[in-house]
Formats: structure tokens, C-alpha cells, sequence
């Protein structure tokens, strides 16, 4: 299990329970919905923990253009730290958790300028030819709880014809709940029953979802064979 950080406050309790599970692996960032209380001491901060503890990936980071009931969004001050912390996934060559919500181009755009070492666009929602960019920039495609709804008809179309080798499965834990549990937590239990959603609509074994899936998160993520 990959476990992501969001902000510099609980960079401590990921590197924690990392700790304490060895089936759980850190990544290290500040997620775009929390920059409204980052500071600049928080981007070396970062780069202190990436230096004193293992990790995976430096994420989750992006862009989230979603107008929701969240307050106003800082368009500049998510950019900012966005682009800090690609500089800082390059400095250290880890690949990054991308956090993409109705941003794909601005996103693709940094990641192309930054160069970075690949990584995972998580809960993928864009098109084909967006889907394609990501892929020649080496990254893998992350698809869980949205696509086991039958109305969510051009994910579950991604999900069963872009090629097996780029995408990765995720639960994305307690958020994004699949069908079956909808309104209440997702866990990382349920990764079972998603990647047999992916099977069923690849029309494939489980077994074969399941070690393709496996085989793409270790490839995009090296440290994962690694603690």
C-alpha cells in the first residue's frame, strides 16, 4: 500500500505508519487543496524528509480547478507549489503521485517543462489523446472506485481498451467509494473487488488484471521492491 502525504503536518504520521506496517510505503507532499496553509519553509521541509526517510514518490501534488464548496481556489499558489515540488521529484529522480482534477493540459504542460522520472496520474478522468501524453511522459494511469459505475461510461471505456501495461489500480482510501459502498469509506480492501471490476470489463482472468496491475505499479514505482 502506497501512502501518501498532503501537507507537511502529517509527514510525521505517514513516515509512522510506514513504519509500523511494512506492506505500507511512504510518499511524501502537499496535496493542492492544502496549500492555503503551506508556507515556503514547508517546500525544505520536504526535501528533509526525502532526505531522512525512505520513499516511493513525492506526492500527492497537482492542480484541482474544481469549483466545489472547499472556499475560493489560489490558482497561482497551487501552481507554485506545484512546480516546487516537480523541481524537488527531479532533484531527488523519485516519480510523483499526480493529484489531476479538470487540469490535464496546465499539468501535462509542467510535467513536460519539469522532466520528471515519470509517475501516477491518479483517478484518471481525461481523454484518449490526454491519456496518450501521459503515457510518452512514463507515466501510468490510475483507475478505482469511479470506474465500477456504470454510468461513468467514458472511464470504464479507457479502463477496457488503453493498453493493460498502462494502467495501475487504486483504492484511494477512505475518498472515491466504489459502487458498492457508496456513502460510506473506502478501504484498501475493496482494491479486490475493483480490480475485478477491471477484469470483467477487459473480459480477463482476475489473475491476469492482477499481476499486469502489480508489474505496472512496480514499474512506475521502483522503490515499491525496495525497503
Amino acid at each position: 500500500m502506497v501512502v501518501p502525504a498532503v501537507e507537511r503536518a502529517n509527514f510525521g504520521a505517514v513516515a509512522s505508519v510506514c513504519r509500523d506496517y511494512p506492506d505500507c510505503f511512504p510518499a511524501y507532499g502537499i496535496h493542492p487543496l492544502y496549500v492555503d496553509r503551506a508556507r515556503p519553509e514547508d517546500l525544505d521541509a520536504l526535501r528533509e524528509i526525502l532526505r531522512r526517510e525512505f520513499a516511493v514518490a513525492v506526492g500527492e501534488i497537482g492542480l484541482d480547478r474544481h469549483h466545489g464548496n472547499n472556499g475560493p481556489r489560489d490558482d497561482e499558489r497551487q501552481a507554485l507549489y506545484f512546480t516546487e515540488q516537480l523541481k524537488i521529484a527531479r532533484e531527488f529522480q523519485l516519480p510523483v503521485l499526480l493529484h489531476v482534477r479538470k487540469a490535464i493540459d496546465p499539468i501535462l504542460a509542467a510535467v513536460r517543462q519539469a522532466k520528471v522520472c515519470g509517475g501516477i496520474a491518479h483517478a484518471f478522468n481525461g481523454s484518449r489523446q490526454q491519456a496518450g501524453e501521459f503515457i510518452k511522459l512514463g507515466f501510468k494511469l490510475g483507475f478505482g472506485g469511479a470506474m465500477t459505475y456504470p454510468g461513468s461510461t467514458r472511464i470504464r471505456e479507457l479502463a477496457a481498451t488503453l493498453p493493460l501495461a498502462s494502467i495501475v489500480l487504486e483504492t484511494d482510501a477512505p475518498d472515491i467509494p466504489p459502487v458498492w459502498k457508496v456513502g460510506s469509506r473506502n478501504t484498501p480492501a475493496d482494491l479486490l473487488r475493483i480490480a475485478e471490476t477491471l477484469a470483467e470489463l477487459r473480459g480477463l482472468p482476475l489473475e491476469v488484471i492482477a499481476a499486469a496491475t502489480t508489474e505496472n505499479a512496480r514499474a512506475v514505482l521502483p522503490r515499491l521492491t525496495i525497503s
